[in-house]
């Protein structure tokens, strides 16, 4: 009788854990959308059940496809790789802010940030700002999404930012085209990490715990399983 007890009570823990555990992360898919110029996503069968006696599928992505972290080698030259980041700075406390409304193409900052109430002198490690704007990565607004001020960008890492995570393709402006990324170099030329194409974040509380777990792999960037550990 005690031991099915105890199995009980893991079985309640596990179904407690899928209920307090949400992902933030879009599903890997061949011909998912990807940064203009990027590595398209695509996969075929390598080895099959009938022929070989186990399925294998092959992938071919970018270290930037889907819900991705940018490493500072992304953008700075000498800067750390994947290899060189911890796992604990992508775990931690972090703050949701909403900017609700944006345009196409429209660029915001600290104003459109407080616009539910001012923002505290300090923020946590992981910042995360909610354009709603994930609701179009499958289609052609994507790559018209709001674009972060690098003023903002700025000012967040004075407050205590290091981990800039978006729900758009990139904090700075994807379309029209431009060779210059401010907002990256804000933060990752501070040796900040940047995370972009998260999803899920209706209705998650201001402050929550989350955390992103890349693959481990080196280089400029990686793709991430995004998760928010709720109350």
């Amino acid at each position: 009788m005690p031991s099915t007890r105890r199995r009980d009570r893991s079985r309640s823990r596990a179904r407690d854990g899928r209920r307090n555990v949400r992902d933030l992360s879009h599903p890997v898919r061949a011909g998912m959308t990807v940064y203009p110029g990027d590595p398209a996503v695509s996969s075929e069968e390598a080895l099959t059940l009938s022929r070989d006696g186990v399925a294998v599928t092959s992938w071919h992505l970018g270290s930037h496809a889907g819900t991705h972290v940018d490493a500072p080698a992304h953008t700075v030259a000498g800067g750390r790789t994947m290899a060189e980041v911890a796992l604990d700075e992508l775990v931690g406390d972090a703050v949701v802010l909403r900017a609700p409304g944006l345009r196409a193409g429209q660029r915001y900052g600290l104003a459109e940030l407080e616009a539910a109430g001012p923002l505290p002198a300090d923020v946590p490690p992981i910042v995360i700002i909610d354009t709603g704007w994930a609701a179009h990565f499958a289609g052609d607004a994507a790559v018209r999404h709001p674009f972060l001020n690098p003023d903002a960008a700025r000012e967040l890492r004075a407050r205590g930012m290091r981990v800039l995570a978006v729900d758009t393709l990139s904090p700075d402006p994807t379309e029209p085209a431009t060779e210059t990324f401010p907002v990256h170099e804000v933060v990752l030329g501070a040796d900040g990490l940047i995370v972009e194409n998260v999803c899920g974040l209706e209705g998650l509380p201001a402050r929550l715990r989350v955390g992103f777990f890349p693959l481990r792999i080196d280089g400029d960037g990686a793709p991430v399983r995004a998760v928010a550990f709720l109350p």
